[in-house]
């Protein structure tokens, strides 16, 4: 929103006309046609393009049990069906994270809307009719208040801050209460606490005297299962890297021939020249190396490449037969390399792996102090699975580590205050109106009201977007730098360091100099009434809000549902891009993910863009609510039916984003406390400040009862669950009716123990209740039943197990080659050739008349297939 420009000379600030309802039509009429735009496109392809919209419900990469259910293929029908699946759907057929981030969503849909409940029927009364002298949508925030005739409403704004805030505080400390009962219920569960990851701990800055498989078993005991003592594998990578790049090379080249052959037959079948021979190729076991290729690809086009650098200069060879000789040499290196690795001939790097016998041990070795000097053999990790490893920070000693920390640290508020320089040009523009005050800008009064309407409220939004899109790759990077040691931890790093970003960039940032923009003219022409001018200003900056989240919240929601541009690039990647069956396979295969760390701080900071103008601003959480409304159904679209979980915090991303929350109340509070400051009302200010002192003392508490319960599982349910599993094997396998069986568990009978009698037996509690009392009908026993069962973990071979946390490079094979079969069987002969040296097969593809690849996408398995390890 933003005020209508004045023409001709400056009038009084106080009879300057806003046009704040223009203002936010001009922002939304575009952004409502785009998204129906979107909304149609989805509507249309999802239709036809089940794996783009729906690959969850059939694609044979996903084991049945993590399957989606078939939606209807119509318009509309589709809806009521998607609607009915519990959220609860995402934690039983895919991951913790997933279903915590949709969680998430609806929780901060929640808070917004019964914001609107508790300030709307309040606040909108008591500002319009505040004697403020604003007009329109102005007249709606605090500051329509005339503080030396209507001074006692402020009491109003403190009463309502007291409960929203407190709602809010309350709806934070439930969802930790349920985040704990859940995530201990989901990594006790069968499902996941048979899995290797979950009985084994990583150790990094490890003591050189300490990287000794004999000494490491002495300090933990007969618990130990393996060691993994990490090492540099620098040489080993790109022995590996190279004989991989060459195999692949070698694929495409063959497949290439192949096509070559393919087109230049199907030329002389059209022709009728050589039509005999084309129909009746030579038998390969009569052929030297490429001659049937070469009845149709003289050796002038056969594929060839340069061994200079960037394939642009050097010596020109053949392909297919400089990777072969490259191939006979490499794959020996590559093996004997390998070997040595694992007779030990390897320097080694401060991290161990050390699997225990069960998951209690494992807990137990992670919760103590393994090292008698302080910073060795810390931090701790359970739960990182071999995939996650970043393991290049595994080699990065103790005090290296406390050193790259503090640099991050630096260059991160560097980087904060590098990006403030942009963003205040954004926040500036939100509200050139006021700017145009200035003598120098007085030119900007000649725009057109609607020209001027959609700069000052779609552009700034749009361009905000766009901004902040650059950094979270920074970001991550950043973390690797500062030694997290996994994927996992990588993305909650910057989960951390986005939301920080965010905060101070499209909040802070904005709100400041959206803010000064309004007020600097009249502070110049009045500073003796600084104070008040600021009061009454200070919510305008709130418009800016307004149309960012009616673009986010239409434009930004409707296209994560529909992926408009990443449809196109996937049909590119895959149609025209994708020359082998392998990449046709991988590309087909591999579902798209969500990166944790960038997205959910965009929708934290909304939240708390939200609660801070909760008071001062009311009107923003209605527009609030719609976009995390929207944005809760487009995600949760996507998590059942179209993305999957690679990066697993096992949930940690759900407590992170909850108690960021606090932000917004401390932000909220500072505001109210500032801006009853400068309407100088003492006591309302004391009521506030008061409040502020119970959030701190609030939240402390929470943090110190929480915070323990995070990481670690708890020793007494450990125990708990080794003692049912062995009374009871039900207990360790599940039953049919989908939920994990226990003793004494029921969802509506909950108990305050394990095995302890259940509460209010015999009685159904109501919703308030359960909503009030989470600590006892959402309590580990009652969450029990919301855990996946549907298959476990079965005893893992003895190669997986032996190698589980080995560097890649240690356990990498020979890579298969695939390539196409053809009619002319030149597939054939060099198969012949090729698989004296590297292990190649036509099988499960062939090239069509047309010289495409054709293959079973999804009835067979092709030969690159490899299953899913649930280490």
């Amino acid at each position: 929103m933003s005020s209508t420009p004045t023409q001709g000379k400056a009038v009084d600030p106080d009879e300057n006309k806003p046009v704040s309802v223009s203002g936010m039509v001009s922002t939304l009429v575009p952004v409502a046609l785009i998204s129906a735009a979107y909304l149609v496109i989805f509507l249309v392809l999802r239709r036809s393009q089940r794996r783009y919209y729906a690959p969850r419900t059939y694609i044979g990469s996903l084991r049945e049990s993590e399957r989606s259910p078939p939606l209807a293929s119509g318009f509309f029908n589709w809806f009521g069906t998607f609607w009915k699946i519990p959220d609860v759907y995402a934690l039983q057929h895919q991951s913790l994270d997933a279903y915590f981030f949709i969680r998430f969503l609806r929780i901060v849909t929640i808070i917004t809307f019964v914001g609107c409940l508790i300030t709307w029927p309040v606040l909108f009364p008591i500002n319009a009719t505040g004697g403020g002298g604003r007009e329109q949508l102005d007249i709606l925030t605090y500051g329509n208040i005339n503080a030396e005739t209507q001074s006692n409403r402020y009491f109003a704004h403190v009463l309502v801050g007291w409960i929203y805030y407190g709602f809010v505080m309350y709806m934070i400390m439930r969802e930790c209460i349920f985040y704990v009962n859940l995530r201990q219920a989901f990594l006790l569960s069968p499902f996941y606490a048979n899995r290797i990851s979950s009985r084994t701990v990583l150790f990094t800055s490890v003591p050189t005297p300490y990287l000794d498989d004999a000494k490491l078993r002495k300090v933990f005991g007969p618990t130990v299962r393996n060691i993994w003592i990490t090492s540099n594998t620098k040489e080993l990578d790109e022995t590996i890297k190279e004989r991989d790049k060459v195999a692949f090379r070698l694929e495409k080249a063959e497949v290439k021939l192949i096509k070559l052959a393919n087109k230049e037959r199907q030329k002389a079948l059209k022709n009728g020249g050589d039509a005999q021979d084309a129909e009746h190729p030579l038998p390969v076991g009569d052929t030297e190396s490429g001659s049937i290729a070469a009845r149709w690809v003289p050796n002038k086009k056969r594929p060839t490449h340069r061994l200079g650098p960037l394939g642009l200069l050097g010596r020109k060879v053949d392909t297919i037969n400089w990777c072969r000789q490259e191939l006979e040499r490499l794959i020996p290196a590559a093996e004997d390399s390998q070997a040595q690795y694992r007779a030990g001939s390897y320097k080694k790097t401060p991290s161990v792996f050390i699997e225990f016998r069960s998951q209690a041990e494992a807990e137990g070795a992670a919760q103590i102090l393994a090292h008698h000097q302080g910073l060795h053999m810390t931090p701790k990790y359970v739960g990182i699975r071999p995939s996650e490893v970043v393991w290049s920070a595994l080699a990065i000693p103790w005090w290296q580590r406390v050193i790259r920390r503090y640099v991050v640290y630096a260059f991160i508020t560097a980087m904060i205050i590098f990006w403030a320089v942009p963003v205040a040009v954004v926040g500036a523009i939100s509200n050139v109106n006021e700017l145009k005050k200035l003598d120098f800008l007085t030119w900007l009064d000649k725009i057109p009201s609607v020209i001027m309407g959609v700069i000052t409220g779609l552009l700034p939004a749009v361009a905000l977007s766009i901004l902040m899109s650059l950094v979270p790759v920074v970001m991550r990077l950043c973390a690797k730098l500062s030694g997290e040691p996994s994927l996992s931890r990588v993305e909650l790093f910057t989960q951390n360091a986005y939301f920080v970003f965010q905060v101070v960039q499209v909040f802070l940032i904005t709100t400041m100099t959206s803010s000064a923009a309004a007020v600097a003219q009249q502070i110049k022409d009045n500073p003796s009434s600084a104070t008040t001018i600021l009061a009454k200003n200070l919510p305008k900056s709130s418009n800016f809000y307004i149309s960012y989240f009616i673009v986010q919240g239409l434009t930004i929601a409707t296209g994560v549902l529909t992926q408009v541009i990443g449809f196109v690039i996937f049909q590119i990647l895959y149609k025209f891009l994708a020359s082998t069956p392998r990449a046709l396979y991988n590309k087909w295969a591999n579902l798209s993910a969500i990166s944790w760390g960038s997205t959910l701080p965009v929708y934290t900071n909304i939240a708390v863009i939200s609660i801070t103008y909760a008071v001062i601003a009311p009107l923003m959480l209605g527009w609030a609510t719609i976009a995390l409304f929207l944005f809760y159904l487009a995600w949760r679209y996507n998590v059942l039916f179209v993305t999957d979980t690679q990066v697993d915090t096992r949930g940690l991303i759900y407590p992170r984003a909850i108690k960021q929350l606090f932000t917004g109340i401390y932000l909220a509070e500072l505001c109210m406390i500032g801006l009853l400051g400068a309407s100088a009302q003492p006591w309302p200010l004391i009521l506030m400040v008061v409040f502020l002192v119970f959030t701190i003392l609030f939240h402390i508490s929470l943090n110190g009862a929480i915070n323990p319960l995070l990481e670690n599982l708890p020793l007494t349910l450990l125990a708990e669950e080794e003692s049912a599993r062995l009374l009871d094997p039900e207990v360790a396998s599940g039953t049919d009716s989908g939920v994990a069986a226990g003793p004494s568990m029921s969802a509506e009978k909950p108990t305050n123990g394990v095995h302890n009698k259940p509460v209010g037996a015999g009685k159904k509690p109501n919703f308030l209740a359960k909503f009030l009392k989470p600590w006892v009908y959402s309590d580990y026993n009652t969450l029990r039943a919301l855990v996946p069962h549907h298959e476990g973990v079965d005893e893992y071979p003895d190669d997986i197990a032996r190698n589980a946390y080995y560097p890649p490079s240690v356990t990498s094979h020979t890579p298969l080659l695939w390539i196409p079969s053809d009619a002319a069987g030149v597939s054939k002969q060099e198969i012949a050739h090729t698989s004296k040296v590297i292990p190649i097969t036509d099988e499960g593809c062939e090239l069509d008349e047309k010289g495409k690849l054709v293959w079973d996408r999804e009835t067979t398995r092709p030969p690159v297939w490899e299953e899913k390890i649930y280490y």
